[in-house]
This record gives C-alpha cells, sequence and structure tokens, in this order.
C-alpha cells in the first residue's frame, strides 16, 4: 500500500515538508555526518524538535492517522528514543479520531532490563501497553536510513510476543536502502516523506 498521492494531496503534507525543513534538516557544508547506522552523509535529520514543536506534533499525527487508519493496527510503537515521542503523537492522533480511539502504544529498548512489565506481563525490554492478548502492530521510526532499527524491534516484537507486524510507518526515508531492506524482510514499508523531498 502506498499513499504517496493522498499524502501530497493534502495541504499538511505540505507544511510537514517546511517544518522539516526549518527545525529537523542540516546541510553540511563541509565534513560530512556521521549517521547512527555508521554511514557519513552531507545530510542530517533531527526530528526531536519537530515531535516536540506543538504544530510540528499535530501535523505529524494528522497525517499518521491516515496511513493507521487504513491499517487499523491495534497497537503501535517501536525502538527508543525516536519511536517513543512518536508513539505518543499517533495515539493523541488517534484519540481524536472520529471513528474513535481504537490503538495503543508501547516501545522497545534496545538493550533489555533485566524484568519484564511487571503489571504488562511483557517480556524485558518491552514496556507501555500490555502485549499479552497479541493482535497487529505497527513499528514506527523517525527517519529511516538502512531499516536496521525497525527491523530489529520488529524481530523483536515477532520472537517474543503474540502480536502481529503488519507495517512499518516513518516520518524520513533517506533513500539509502531501507526500503529494499524491508522488501527483502517481507514488512510493509511507508514514509511521509524521502530525502528528495527535502532536498529536491
Amino acid at each position: 500500500m502506498t499513499l504517496d498521492n493522498e499524502w501530497r494531496k493534502n495541504p499538511k503534507w505540505f507544511e510537514l515538508v517546511e517544518l522539516v525543513k526549518n527545525l529537523s534538516y542540516l546541510k553540511a557544508k563541509n565534513d560530512e555526518f556521521t549517521l547512527a547506522s555508521g554511514r557519513r552523509s552531507s545530510h542530517f535529520f533531527d526530528m526531536k524538535p519537530l515531535m516536540m514543536d506543538p504544530r510540528g506534533s499535530l501535523v505529524l499525527a494528522e497525517l499518521m492517522e491516515v496511513y493507521l487508519d487504513k491499517m487499523n493496527p491495534k497497537f503501535v510503537g517501536g525502538l527508543e528514543l525516536g519511536a517513543v515521542p512518536l508513539t505518543a503523537i499517533a495515539i493523541t492522533g488517534n484519540a481524536k479520531s472520529p471513528k474513535g480511539a481504537k490503538r495503543k502504544g508501547f516501545m522497545v529498548r534496545k538493550e533489555p532490563k533485566g524484568r519484564g512489565g511487571r503489571k504488562t506481563s511483557n517480556p524485558p525490554g518491552i514496556e507501555g501497553s500490555s502485549l499479552q492478548s497479541g493482535g497487529d502492530i505497527v513499528i514506527l521510526e523517525d527517519v529511516t536510513t538502512t531499516g536496521g532499527s525497525a527491523i530489529k524491534a520488529v524481530q523483536r516484537i515477532t520472537a517474543e510476543t503474540n502480536c502481529k507486524v503488519i507495517g512499518v510507518l516513518a516520518i524520513l526515508d533517506r533513500e539509502e536502502g531501507g526500503v529494499e531492506a524491508f522488501n527483502k524482510a517481507g514488512i510493509p514499508f511507508e514514509s511521509l516523506l524521502k530525502l528528495s523531498d527535502i532536498t529536491g
């Protein structure tokens, strides 16, 4: 399922492009940035200022809800740290849905703690809402480079819970192999934006 055409008809999509340019994007003048993936690039994105901005969070919530409403997962969440505020934004956006709130959130720690959720019965390192009853999940990610972080979260969820991951949604795809990695892993992937939307 690709929502490029649907998103690009929404005035909020064009607003998101400008918000990312103003709040989250740096272009190197000389030296390249070292990314979390270990790769080097002249383009750097920090989505935390966008996610922590009142207008940015509202725009993200509305655009993510377009995708999440079609996929209709029971849970949304992802790997710390970027997915944590994004999950809160997605839940809040769904809470205001005229169709009624129906999604809960969770987070996956990069390194599990020695205990699981005492009240939720989640496996160690998976925190937030209880996943014990199972259900469909969409993994959220702020920026996708190689797809490695999100695939790690998918593998943890698949191995340690009764839930099924039905898709991954990112704010931005850097267009550096993430799509191919998700295709190879058999995981449907969508992004609100692509690198070329910001730099083109």
